[in-house]
């Protein structure tokens, strides 16, 4: 039995606490902190029997994060608030002597660059506390990441290809709107796409290249390369891979706006004056777009998001495919979110379950490939998101 503190109270947040609270054998004591406290309240309200602390945290303030954490001393931290204050959480960690686990890996807020250089810069602080970190356990990364490590542990002598597909054939009835925080999410898939190949990156423009991959009970969408923070550890981690990409799918309508967003200069995070205030148009843009946390109630269709691999078994070739499908209904009828968020929240529970129970227990900062697979995948299905796979299959890329 431990305690647990989460902070970040949008859709994800609100998904990990559910889940937390649905395991009280092994989450005895559960708070939830955000900048706004009444999210975390309406949260808690929604999960009842007083099972759920809040609190108000500013988690870009090292000290308050400090103080939050001696006054409520839990086990480990689960990271579900924005990229930007990972650092500042996994310090305020290390300063109280509590393990950490998120989501998304570090970016500064004045620049979209995604990288882990920040975080894994703190292995050694985090191995001689004794100290686990574990760095991106959601859906992807996370998932599709331990799918790796699965395939590579029991499939494969060596994996070559490696490509992440992601679709969201889902409908929430809004001419445009993102599914988890506008302001990361539109950072995201604006920038140049980046794959690996051959030992090197190869840059891209954003969704300069495109194809129409098939996703099981969905069919053909239209698939875009885009750079995702988890092939970097994945290349590091996997050195045989002679290719690693990341797709996604985007209807029409969707990079209509997105286009047009940009060539306004909505997109920017270049600070402009209004009416003598200092404003980020990506920032204000995220204010008036809707807010992911309320998509659910009207989301109908699914994700589909996993693996295709290639490789060498037994000195064959073999191709592999695993993957999860989760209905935005059904995510909505458990946790009151859409499925984004669901498929977000559920593997960051999971994995602060591997690091309490001492499966992914070990001092310093890790990505989710880089501890046995075999616990996390015997129960992910459990908890919300069975898997399933297929051998020798056309992989389409």
């Amino acid at each position: 039995m431990s305690k647990v503190l989460i902070i970040g109270a949008g859709g994800v947040g609100s998904v990990v606490t559910q889940k937390c609270a649905q395991v009280p054998e092994v989450f005895s004591d559960i708070m939830l902190a955000s900048r706004t406290k009444s999210k975390c309240d309406a949260i808690a309200q929604r999960i009842g029997q007083n099972r759920i602390k809040t609190a108000q945290v500013d988690a870009d303030n090292v000290q308050e994060l400090m103080a939050l954490i001696k006054s409520f001393q839990p086990d480990m931290v689960i990271n579900v608030a924005l990229p930007y204050q990972d650092l500042t959480i996994m310090e305020a960690c290390l300063e109280t002597g509590v393990h950490y686990l998120d989501t998304a890996n570090y970016e500064p807020r004045d620049e979209a660059k995604f990288e882990y250089k920040w975080q894994w810069a703190y292995h050694d602080r985090f191995k001689e506390k004794g100290l686990t970190a574990i760095l991106g356990c959601g859906f992807d990364p996370g998932v599709t990441s331990v799918y790796t490590a699965y395939a590579a542990k029991h499939h494969f002598d060596e994996i070559h290809y490696l490509d992440i597909v992601d679709c969201n054939a889902g409908d929430h009835g809004k001419p445009f709107a993102t599914n988890f925080n506008p302001e990361i999410n539109i950072r995201e898939v604006t920038q140049n796409g980046r794959y690996w190949e051959n030992g090197k990156w190869l840059e891209t423009k954003p969704h300069e290249i495109k194809k129409a991959l098939t996703y099981p009970n969905i069919g053909p969408r239209n698939s875009y390369v885009i750079y995702h923070e988890e092939l970097e550890s994945l290349v590091k981690n996997f050195p045989t891979l002679k290719r690693a990409r990341f797709w996604m799918t985007f209807g029409d309508e969707y990079l209509t706006h997105l286009r047009v967003i940009q060539n306004i200069g909505m997109a920017s995070i270049k600070p402009v004056m209004y009416k003598g205030v200092e404003i980020i148009p990506l920032e204000f843009l995220k204010h008036v777009l809707p807010n992911p946390g309320d998509l659910g109630e009207n989301y109908t269709g699914e994700t589909s998001i996993g693996c295709r691999i290639r490789g060498i078994k037994d000195g064959k070739e073999l191709t592999y495919y695993i993957w999860n499908n989760c209905k935005h209904q059904d995510a909505y009828k458990e946790t009151g979110t859409q499925a984004v968020s669901y498929t977000t929240g559920v593997p960051a529970m999971l994995g602060a379950m591997m690091l309490l129970q001492g499966y992914w227990k070990k001092p310093g900062v890790f990505n989710v490939e880089e501890f046995d697979p075999d616990p996390f995948m015997e129960r992910i299905g459990n908890y919300g998101l069975p898997w399933e796979e297929a051998f020798n299959v056309d992989l389409e890329v």
